[in-house]
């Protein structure tokens, strides 16, 4: 007997290949499967602004990476012995003003050099609640007082609107991240709202396709046991097995292969030897830096050897 649904996968216009260069942009649960796209060496850079959970926060930071702008200190705030942006996740903060517009910038800079080079986008929606200061919707509130803000949901051609016209490949998910603040019903109307959304940018463009990782957890990992300690979270038993079906939809036989090698070299390279000083442990990292050599031979298109150099 089967005592569980199987979510089927659709049928993909396009794959992910390791010559693809990768932008990720959205929840916490994009940042989940960029690390994972990273650790096996796909060329992917995670957004510039860190976390950002509503669909108009992430089309305003997708324009900002296309312009030149430069952030100055009229763009943040002090709080709670902070400096803040509102466009950006609470890791940019800083004691420092200075500081937090050198990170900030930084990042930038440096996603701007390989944005135009993007070949596929990956955006997550965690939620269509936005919160608005001064008729601007902030990215990230960093706990300023509830009555500073007005809270409303974004309809769902509000959110097309931003997004239809999408220029490259882009794959939508919906975080599995429940917003249990929101409440039970608010969460699943919100939920409903970015699902009905991306359908109707999908169908409007067809760059753009969709992953139900969202429903794989509700429908196939439909448990307490695949959650963190909070129960709103996907744990890493969850989180390795969306990575899973999402290999299973998106990666070519080719991909696969040339992953399975690499995860092997990953796996040498983050070996922790117990007698770093043997004469077996040096021969180890001498194979491990010999394997990443051939394998940069073979796919020359990615940075493995400087990364295996500095691990040994």
């Amino acid at each position: 007997m089967n005592f569980r649904t199987i979510v089927t996968l659709p049928d993909m216009p396009f794959q992910i290949s390791y010559r693809d260069r990768l932008f990720s942009f959205g929840s916490c649960f994009s940042e989940h499967i960029g690390n994972k796209l990273a650790q096996a060496f796909f060329q992917i850079t995670s957004s510039p602004f860190g976390i950002l959970y509503n669909p108009a926060s992430i089309a305003q930071c997708l324009s900002i990476l296309q312009s030149d702008k430069i952030f100055g200190q009229s763009d943040l705030f002090f709080h709670n012995d902070l400096w803040h942006s509102a466009l950006h996740h609470g890791d940019f903060s800083d004691p420092s003003a200075e500081n937090c517009l050198k990170r900030i910038n930084d990042r930038l800079t440096a996603a701007r050099k390989v944005f135009s080079d993007t070949g596929i986008m990956l955006i997550t929606f965690g939620t269509a609640w936005v919160y608005e200061q001064d008729g601007k919707i902030v990215g990230n509130c960093h706990k300023l007082p509830a009555n500073r803000f007005t809270r409303r949901r974004m309809t769902i051609d509000e959110i097309v609107t931003l997004f239809e016209k999408i220029p490259v490949k882009t794959i939508f998910t919906v975080s599995p991240i429940r917003h249990w603040k929101d409440g039970a019903h608010d969460n699943q109307l919100s939920k409903s709202i970015l699902l009905l959304a991306i359908e109707e940018i999908c169908h409007r463009n067809s760059n753009c396709i969709y992953f139900p990782s969202y429903e794989i957890v509700l429908d196939e990992l439909r448990d307490y046991r695949f959650y963190a300690e909070d129960m709103l979270h996907p744990n890493i038993t969850a989180i390795n097995y969306i990575w899973e079906r999402f290999g299973e939809a998106l990666f070519s036989q080719e991909t696969r292969h040339a992953q399975t090698e690499l995860e092997q070299l990953r796996r040498d390279m983050e070996h922790k030897p117990i007698h770093p000083e043997t004469s077996s442990c040096r021969k180890f990292q001498t194979q491990t830096i010999r394997k990443a050599e051939e394998l940069q031979r073979k796919y020359p298109w990615l940075t493995i050897t400087e990364q295996t150099t500095s691990e040994g």
